[in-house]
């Protein structure tokens, strides 16, 4: 009996002696971190593939046609919801739909939530993008610098520009804002930070406005102050779809609404005609009332309106998943 027992006593067995973990090599390290490929590569990917589907883009016979008849200095509605949408938003939905298979993500950790397209969030974005241009105008016009002039679109011809302006001025929200406060500021963000990010973004966003025709130095150090806004918001909502709203009833109140200059250009087939006279501190010059010094006022006042719109969660409730991210990987980069 002893020796039975021996035999089948599991302590008596020789124990296995437990595995050496094995480090990843150093080379593999520059690649992958905790959370998989690491930040500033999933960046690079995402880059390298928008270029290249952009470079594909232009040499589709039917993009190139389109192209050569609604050329860049020309601002028409049929323009905007081409070239916003063939060469620049649909690019970079692609490139991400890539990403979040290499990821293993959804655009709802990007900042978009396919579920929540054209919900609430944005038609509340709306009202507030378009009332916050409304007051930057007034307040031009209370110092004597801007006026409106008649209308200069009428019947069916104001419903047509105005929806397709619309339609043009949403694939440009969706494009910026998907751009820079949705796929890079969760990227970037997972790496260093929501608040770093987003400053390095709006800088970023700010400096590639400089590339429009007409463009000032204070239209794009606004541009760049907007992105801020908009990070608030969707730090405060939860996703981008909100900020999407604002910017889209800003450009398209700015472009078709008032008839003003966006970023330097004036759009064929607005509804208002209007004047803008005095220094260009006042009026925005060339750049549009974008340009205004007036414009930070009314910048403060929108990231006042959000706060109180949104009251920030309770610390114990604000635990996002960027922040987890970050926590989780500080060797991120």
């Amino acid at each position: 009996m002893t020796e039975e027992y021996g035999a089948a006593d599991p302590l008596s067995q020789p124990v296995a002696p437990n595995p050496v973990p094995t480090r990843p090599s150093a080379l593999l390290n520059i690649f992958i971190g905790p959370n998989g490929i690491r930040a500033g590569w999933r960046l690079l990917i995402f880059f390298l593939l928008v270029v290249a589907i952009v470079a594909a883009m232009v040499k589709v016979p039917g993009v190139k046609v389109f192209l050569h008849t609604h050329p860049p200095g020309e601002f028409t509605a049929i323009g905007l919801i081409g070239t916003e949408f063939l060469l620049q938003l649909f690019p970079v939905l692609l490139a991400a739909s890539i990403m979040t298979f290499i990821e293993k993500r959804t655009f709802a950790d990007y900042g978009l939530p396919l579920s929540e397209a054209f919900g609430k969030r944005f038609w509340q974005g709306v009202p507030l993008g378009f009332v916050m241009l409304s007051l930057l105008l007034a307040m031009i016009a209370a110092l004597h610098g801007f006026s409106l002039e008649g209308i200069a679109l009428g019947g069916a011809a104001a419903l047509k520009y105005g929806a397709l302006y619309f339609i043009g001025f949403i694939f440009v929200g969706i494009f910026e804002e998907f751009s820079f406060r949705g796929y890079l500021q969760s990227t970037l963000g997972s790496g260093i930070g929501f608040w770093p990010a987003a400053l390095i973004l709006s800088f970023v966003f700010g400096a590639i406005h400089l590339g429009n025709p007409g463009e000032a130095k204070i239209g794009a150090f606004m541009a760049g102050s907007f992105g801020l806004v908009a990070a608030f918001a969707l730090r405060r909502t939860g996703n981008i779809w909100y900020p999407i709203g604002m910017h889209a009833s800003w450009d398209w109140g700015e472009t078709y609404f008032y008839g003003t200059p966006d970023s330097g250009i004036l759009a064929q087939g607005h509804f208002l005609n209007s004047s803008f006279h005095g220094p260009d501190w006042l009026t925005g010059g060339s750049v549009g009332p974008e340009g205004s010094l007036l414009v930070f006022v009314v910048l403060i006042i929108w990231a006042l309106a959000i706060h109180f719109l949104f009251p920030a969660k309770p610390a114990s409730a604000v635990q996002t998943k960027t922040e987890v991210e970050f926590r989780d990987a500080r060797a991120e980069f």
